[in-house]
């Protein structure tokens, strides 16, 4: 079933809101820059130290990735596993199995999804489906946002932030106070 977008709109509108307003999570910061890494021929990407003293005990408990769900983005979204439980606490807050629209969106919110840990050597795990999904080849960039971490193949991270409309962030952040 597809989801309708009209009515799905408002839904997710509501939903969003609910989780900005009802923010009392606990959640770490996530690691300050953005890194470049390795990725070899099995998928195990070498995670440099500074990245894993950031994350301390949190890279420990392992990582939940899954494909981004931006159209226009072709990378991997990365969370601690502490980061989405909490997210998937405030889904099953918000939808029912239940209803037939709402199970669709916890679908398409949870396609793709898997849970790693980082091997005796420090390496991320990354299943093949999700390299091919993420566009990901030898050179990738972990980029570490307010709320998730991306996963990028390096030159199409370069692409993307090359096309930021610059002035318009700059626009949305003057009314940062």
């Amino acid at each position: 079933m597809k989801i309708k977008v009209g009515e799905g709109v408002e839904k997710w509108y509501k939903m969003f809101n609910f989780a900005a307003e009802n923010n009392n999570d606990t959640t770490m910061s996530y690691p300050v820059g953005h890194f470049n890494c390795k990725l070899d021929a099995k998928g195990r990407l070498m995670l440099p130290a500074e990245f894993k003293e950031q994350m301390g005990e949190q890279a420990e408990e392992g990582f939940v990735m899954r494909p981004t769900l931006f159209e226009h983005s072709v990378c991997l979204d990365l969370f601690t596993r502490r980061d989405w439980d909490e997210q998937q606490e405030k889904l099953k807050g918000f939808f029912s199995i239940y209803n037939e629209e709402d199970n669709a969106a916890l679908h398409f919110l949870n396609d793709g999804v898997r849970f790693a840990k980082l091997d005796a050597s420090g390496r991320l795990q990354i299943p093949k489906e999700l390299m091919e999904r993420g566009g990901l080849e030898k050179e990738v960039v972990v980029a570490a946002l307010a709320n998730k971490m991306e996963i990028w193949d390096k030159d199409r991270y370069a692409q993307s932030i090359a096309t930021v409309d610059k002035k318009k962030i700059l626009e949305i952040l003057k009314n940062i106070k």
